[in-house]
């Protein structure tokens, strides 16, 4: 069994970010900004309890009597609680005979390209792991884009407007900036495993290495352009950010009421519709708020059993990146037309140049990965730079079909006019 390593670093990201929300909001309130304290609060806090939830919710604490766990989760202790349990659990493998084995079939990949399947006996220690995993898995997702992500952009719009990155608010936003690219990075490897299920999915570092730089450059340079919009243009950036949600929130509920399936019931037994409703409206509204930084790498089916849809389309993945590169040059180009004199110590339009290739970096290093370091690259039945080879090639061929018909119809036009002048001249003739 491999050691818990990913619970340990989502409960330290996890409480290093409380920590320093918590001292920062206490410097808030004792230097009297009191509308940045309580925002600073509300971004901690609020994911925090989604956390809680979330964990309870996965374990079925509910259903089973355990009351001091319940208690701890009020507490907001739940991830303590829970990352000592996975931890006991793990130096406690082997010491104890399982009563029960399950065997798993997963096929292993080998070099040559072709599968083998592996039988693998799981017994009831790996079980409970797997589920502590799965647990930690959902709530750095939500962590990271429900608080980090609003907590990154809060706190520097505050050192834009202020002029200055005061020690806490810099180690709150260090600590926010890993705690959002760690959670684009599970996305990521639950994405791999949900669409390659019958496989045995092996990450290398190098893969890793890719991941951390390709969402790094994207939600830094994502983060940038949104301060950087919304203070110069301070009404302007609510349409643009409800426009983005609304936009990825209905867009999975569309694709839901156009295929005229039966609505889920297999979320939870236990659940009524009211509440299976609820459930997938908060799936898609965390679905929306990663894909306003980020591109989610799970994409979400509500008419599939698994609510994931396990295929890989590259023209999805290649327009996203074309609207939101087009998007970030629209709001930097904008900021740099109405910017002040607020930023006159930073060059501009070095700025601009600097975020526009710092969101092609990015970009090139998720080409890097889907290229050569993706674990199941041998089962792609193209790979991406065919995919965005033919995207390019597909919209070459509609703007040249665009021009050829702009130019018949300028070609048409002298030679209507010169018609119409024949057919006056000789009227006018007969006139004279």
């Amino acid at each position: 069994m491999k050691p818990p390593g990913g619970i340990f670093v989502s409960v330290f990201l996890f409480a290093a970010e409380m920590v320093a929300a918590l001292y920062l909001s206490s410097t808030y309130q004792s230097g009297g900004d009191r509308m940045w304290q309580v925002l600073t609060l509300v971004f901690a806090l609020v994911p925090s309890i989604l956390v809680q939830f979330t964990l309870t919710f996965v374990h079925r604490d509910v259903s089973r009597d355990r009351p001091l766990v319940l208690l701890l989760h009020l507490l907001q202790l739940g991830p303590f609680v829970r990352c000592l349990e996975a931890f006991c659990l793990y130096l406690n493998v082997g010491k104890v005979e399982e009563s029960y084995v399950s065997i798993t079939r997963k096929k292993h990949l080998k070099k040559s390209g072709s599968s083998e399947e592996i039988e693998k006996e799981v017994g009831q220690a790996e079980g409970k792991m797997f589920t502590h995993r799965a647990a930690f898995n959902r709530t750095s997702v939500i962590q990271a884009f429900i608080g980090s992500a609003p907590q990154l952009t809060l706190q520097l719009y505050v050192s834009v407007k202020q002029q200055v990155v005061t020690p806490g608010r810099g180690v709150l936003m260090v600590i926010s900036l890993f705690t959002i690219v760690y959670g684009a990075m599970r996305c990521n490897i639950l994405a791999i495993k949900i669409k390659y299920d019958e496989y045995e999915v092996h990450v290398k570092p190098a893969a890793y290495i890719c991941i951390f730089l390709w969402r790094s450059f994207e939600i830094a340079v994502r983060v940038i352009v949104l301060v950087l919009f919304s203070s110069v243009l301070q009404i302007w950036i609510l349409p643009v950010v409800l426009l983005n949600l609304f936009a990825f929130f209905f867009y999975p509920w569309i694709l839901f009421w156009s295929s005229k399936s039966p609505f889920p019931e297999n979320i939870e037994k236990t659940f009524t519709r009211v509440g299976t409703t609820i459930v997938l409206c908060c799936l898609t509204f965390l679905y929306a708020g990663i894909n306003m930084f980020c591109w989610s790498a799970v994409q979400l089916k509500l008419n599939d059993s698994d609510l994931i849809n396990k295929s890989q389309n590259w023209y999805r993945q290649a327009v996203y990146y074309m609207i939101r590169f087009i998007e970030n040059a629209i709001l930097i180009l904008l900021w740099y037309v109405y910017k002040t004199d607020v930023y006159s110590y930073i060059c501009a339009p070095l700025l601009v140049m600097q975020l526009l290739i710092g969101y092609c970096i990015a970009v090139f290093f998720m080409l890097v990965f889907y290229q050569f370091c993706h674990p199941c690259k041998k089962l792609f039945t193209s790979s991406i730079s065919k995919g965005l080879l033919a995207c390019i090639h597909f919209t070459c061929i509609k703007c040249n079909c665009c021009k050829s018909e702009s130019t018949e119809k300028i070609s048409l036009e002298p030679n209507n006019a010169n018609d119409h002048e024949q057919g006056l001249d000789p009227n006018c003739g007969s006139r004279g």
